[in-house]
């Protein structure tokens, strides 16, 4: 079984000299720790997760990646800001199996994992909280420059965060006060399309129970399509006191107002991708598309004892986002290009929640121990949602090279249409049970609770069950979910270094995403979709700690699909769809400054019983899902000097479940360099899609594609104290 097509190792051969001298701006993999107080030379910034790190995205029971029986990949923080990668998006990307399907209905955020994708199927998490998606978007978080890390936790993550995580979970965990030493860090940015970025940081002691940190993040381009500007402002801070060593309390804001590109994606021209139009945007002139989102945290910490250790984490999460936009483009026989779904939509979201849990570490004699955590989860989220209803059936013709892109028709203004209430709650629990210094079994439940309701202000037809349309103040009836998952897994570890591991795990996703529940005919009759997954697998850490692999294998099986046997049947859940594939990944500190950091994934997704009505999608790939991907970055540090070059690779997909049309695979090359102007002040230069290849990042519409960036150079200055 190959991981890549011949196409990406011809690209690769063809790039062999580059690379062999390619290298890094930050650290070579170790298990030492930075100094962060930037005595090192600037080049000497980041470090990899070891193996043997704790990693609280796969465990509650503080386990490391050797002691979980689970895929677990981290990408560091300061390998992101090095790399330039622009969004959180972008660089969790990097991880292995983890694709975009990103598209500005989402929020700019929805990812593929394991054959799964969407808001409802990978799991998106802030410092272990999840979010919850309305409308199937998320705006959140807003920028990657005040992130510590991403860790991912692949396949089933139900058991430990609840439904909509069948593919995975991807959890941004934010910088924390530093109470050793004031750490102040900035970066100023200019670069191609206009492209510009300033960013700085500074986190200490104020004295020695009080710590803080803050962020600001601002930037901005032209974009590399016509009127395809954009611009954002992430600020976050926190504060954390601690009265002693075993209580920690920290007070977090966050705040990010993203203004993305108004670019809705390039219509193909008789089923291809015409270059010449390669840069017109046919949204209209006065498109809008913005969010403001603000997520206040209090999170404490107590450990009571060696054997006791309370957590309590409670947030409020407000997001507001407005859509103003001709969203649809298709290229007609005669020549022109067919422009219609005139949208106005605004969110106003709030979310409220809590979270807690005790762990109790119990020594059992003979070398035998047993770590068990218990908590509850409560989460309220409220939705206004506010559509201009009349403006959907704009439509008209331009010519595909010269037009004008006129105006938003709003006839009758974006008004409220209805509002919805969403109540989540949960118990779970989760045990290992150390038999011997090499074996131990780790375990999980949870038992979650959904109610979902929502009240109409005007007459939106039969939306709700089909039968009984609600009227002007009318209420819908209100939807109740009852789920339990669970998963075991055991760990081997004939030395403390090596795991083997194998687990069985269950899942459940929403019939879309959760709080669409009470808006949409085809989800309020029914239950959540459930899965279950079978993966085992290898970790090793060697040389030392300066090189790391996984590899993993795994089946994941998705039941009761809602689908509808013939043309006159009922719709029923009755389909499923299964995904199995081989997920690696590998890290190396070499000789002489280079390193090489690589993973890549090969799995085939099919839906196994799924009819259409009298036609049959059984045995097609579901839409938005590649069955390839992979990561190389080669990297060299020495002395003042630094260089990398890094390979990213996505397989080909289909932009629709008949798999009709087929969105093509894409290598792209990524290189920079970087100099150091003085032990705290470096230059960087990164170069983005080298070789200036036109490509798809993924589909919005069956034949309209939104492209990727094209080949772009941008500069910045670093500075770290």
């Amino acid at each position: 079984m190959r991981l890549l097509k011949p196409a990406f190792w011809r690209t690769g051969a063809s790039l062999g000299i580059m690379l062999a001298t390619a290298g890094t701006a930050c650290a070579a993999p170790s298990d030492a720790a930075p100094d962060a107080s930037g005595s090192e030379d600037i080049l000497v910034i980041g470090e990899h997760v070891s193996l043997t790190t704790p990693v609280s995205t796969g465990s509650r029971l503080g386990l490391s990646s050797l002691q979980t029986p689970a895929s677990i990949a981290v990408v560091n923080g300061d390998d992101i800001r090095l790399r330039g990668d622009m969004s959180v998006v972008e660089a969790v990307t990097r991880a292995p199996g983890i694709t975009t399907g990103a598209n500005p209905g989402n929020g700019g955020t929805a990812l593929s994992a394991r054959g799964f994708s969407g808001q409802g199927s990978v799991l998106q998490l802030v410092d272990g909280v999840r979010l919850f998606p309305v409308a199937s978007t998320i705006t959140f978080p807003a920028d990657p420059w005040n992130i510590d890390r991403i860790e991912v936790l692949s396949g089933p993550a139900s058991v430990l965060y609840g439904q909509g995580a069948l593919g995975g979970a991807v959890n941004v965990v934010t910088k924390a006060p530093n109470a050793d030493h004031t750490v102040v860090e900035g970066e100023a940015g200019y670069g191609s399309q206009n492209t510009a970025h300033v960013a700085a940081g500074v986190g200490g002691p104020i004295n020695p129970m009080l710590s803080y940190r803050a962020d600001a993040s601002y930037r901005r381009s032209d974009g590399y399509v016509d009127r395809g500007d954009s611009h954002s402002l992430a600020l976050s801070g926190a504060l954390r006191f601690a009265p002693s060593e075993t209580l920690k309390i920290t007070l977090r804001d966050d705040y990010g107002d993203i203004h993305p590109s108004k670019y809705f994606g390039t219509p193909l021209i008789a089923g291809r991708l015409d270059t010449r139009i390669r840069e017109r945007n046919y949204n209209v002139s006065d498109a809008q598309m913005w969010s403001k989102d603000n997520r206040l945290t209090l999170t404490v910490d107590w450990a009571v004892s060696d054997a006791i250790t309370l957590s309590n984490v409670g947030y409020y999460l407000t997001s507001e986002r407005r859509w103003r936009n001709l969203e649809t483009y298709r290229w007609v026989p005669d020549g022109t290009i067919f422009r219609t779904d005139n949208f106005g939509i605004v969110h106003d979201q709030k979310q409220w929640g809590d979270q807690s849990s005790v762990r109790l570490s119990t020594p059992l004699g003979g070398g035998i121990s047993n770590d068990l955590v218990v908590g509850f989860d409560v989460n309220l989220i409220r939705l206004v949602y506010s559509h201009d209803f009349d403006t959907d059936t704009q439509e008209d013709v331009v010519d595909p090279f010269t037009f004008g892109p006129g105006l938003f028709l709003d006839t009758q203004g974006i008004a409220p249409r209805y509002r919805s209430r969403t109540l989540e709650w949960s118990l779970f629990a989760e045990d290992r049970l150390k038999i011997s210094d090499a074996l131990s079994i780790v375990g999980g439940v949870r038992w979650e609770r959904d109610r979902v309701s929502r009240y109409n202000f005007v007459y939106t037809g039969n939306q709700i069950t089909g039968e009984t349309p609600a009227l002007n103040g009318g209420t819908s009836p209100t939807k109740r979910l009852r789920n339990t998952t669970w998963r075991v897994g055991a760990v081997y570890q004939p030395n403390p270094n090596v795991s083997l591991y194998a687990q069985y795990a269950t899942g459940v996703d929403p019939l879309g995403t959760l709080t669409n529940y009470s808006t949409s005919a085809s989800q309020y009759l029914f239950t959540n979709a459930t899965g279950d997954q079978f993966e085992g697998g290898v970790k090793a850490s060697f040389l030392g700690g300066k090189g790391s692999a996984t590899l993993s294998a795994y089946k994941i099986v998705k039941h009761n699909l809602v689908t509808q046997r013939t043309v006159t049947s009922p719709l029923q859940q009755i389909g499923q769809r299964s995904s199995k594939g081989i997920e690696a990944s590998l890290r190396l500190q070499l000789p002489e400054g280079f390193a090489v950091d690589a993973n890549g994934t090969v799995l085939k997704a099919r839906y196994d019983d799924f009819p259409n009505g009298g036609t049959s999608y059984t045995g097609n790939v579901p839409a938005g899902v590649p069955q390839e991907s992979a990561n190389l970055w080669l990297s060299w540090t020495g002395g003042k000097m630094g260089a990398r070059a890094g390979i990213r690779y996505v397989g080909h997909s289909f932009s629709d479940d008949a798999n009709q049309y087929r969105v093509p695979g894409y290598t792209v090359v990524d290189a920079g360099l970087s100099y150091a102007l003085t032990p705290n002040v470096a230059l960087d230069v990164r170069l983005y899609n080298l070789f200036d290849k036109d490509y798809a990042l993924n589909a919005y519409g069956d034949e309209q594609w939104i492209l990727g960036r094209p080949r772009s150079v941008d500069v910045s200055v670093r500075a770290r104290f």
